[in-house]
């Protein structure tokens, strides 16, 4: 078994065939997290993870983007939805109740996100702030809800690091994933001390992460598509999916130097001991 431990079926890429994909992902036993990035895309990963018995799960989450648009104007992608990147609040009591369904194993995807920022000193202080205060309130539900979070960082390590930190004083036992990793030996080496995992998908076809992840120990990392976003680079051209997963294994194990089958044994174990599946 093969997991898939972020990906994105419940978005509007996949609305004309979601069926087919699912079909031949769980045909090759690979397992998927579909993962949150506002309520609306949150409640269809629920949707679509009851449809099925076993092999599909859903995280819910607030996606840092959309918490501070009043300061900057994004554009709109297509592949997620149908709407704008417009702000929403978030709203606790609508995500507890969708974490009510046994196929929610985390919140997220929560965390900060500064690529596209303000550019004057008073907005980006504002836009930072507001970031950080509704990912502290996510923090918090995925402690009431006893669940791990899926934490979405972009520019953003050592803010995120730091309140990591400050929470974990509250919650010595909280745990989670840093999705998309990239960061750097000593920020790896920060977030793997407070017991998270690091995860790694097409990302690493993009950057130069090698001597990272050869240093990183396979007990503490999770392989994940983010589909339909960074394809990796033999399938380049098509859109991204879960069965694309096995080329993320490949390049781990010819990095680590290791046997691909192993890299599938610890990473399965890593994820079903962090998201109780």
């Amino acid at each position: 078994m093969i997991i898939d431990t972020h990906a994105h079926l419940n978005f509007n890429a996949y609305k004309n065939n979601l069926d087919e994909v699912i079909k031949r992902t769980l045909a090759k036993d690979i397992w998927v997290i579909n993962v949150g990035s506002k309520y609306e895309t949150s409640k269809r990963a629920v949707e679509i993870a009851e449809k099925y018995k076993k092999g599909i799960f859903a995280a819910i989450g607030l996606h840092p983007i959309y918490l501070a648009t009043e300061f900057l104007k994004i554009k709109t992608d297509p592949e997620e939805g149908d709407f704008d990147v417009k702000e929403e609040s978030f709203d606790k009591e609508k995500y507890r109740k969708l974490a009510e369904s046994d196929k929610v194993v985390a919140i997220g995807e929560i965390g900060l996100d500064y690529y596209y920022k303000p550019k004057t000193k008073n907005k980006l202080e504002k836009f930072k702030e507001k970031q950080k205060q509704v990912f502290i309130q996510q923090l918090e539900l995925a402690k009431e809800l006893d669940l791990p979070v899926i934490l979405h960082c972009r520019m953003a390590h050592n803010d995120l690091i730091e309140i990591l930190k400050e929470f974990q004083v509250i919650s010595s036992k909280f745990q989670g994933v840093v999705h998309c990793f990239t960061g750097n030996w000593e920020q790896a080496q920060e977030y793997m001390d407070m017991g998270f995992f690091l995860g790694f998908n097409g990302i690493i076809y993009k950057l130069d992460l090698d001597e990272v992840i050869k240093k990183i120990p396979l007990e503490k990392i999770l392989i994940e598509t983010d589909c339909p976003y960074l394809t990796p680079f033999e399938e380049q051209g098509k859109r991204n999916e879960p069965v694309f997963i096995e080329h993320i294994i490949k390049k781990i194990a010819e990095i680590k130097n290791i046997d691909y089958q192993k890299v599938v044994e610890i990473t399965s174990s890593n994820a079903k001991n962090l998201f109780g599946i």
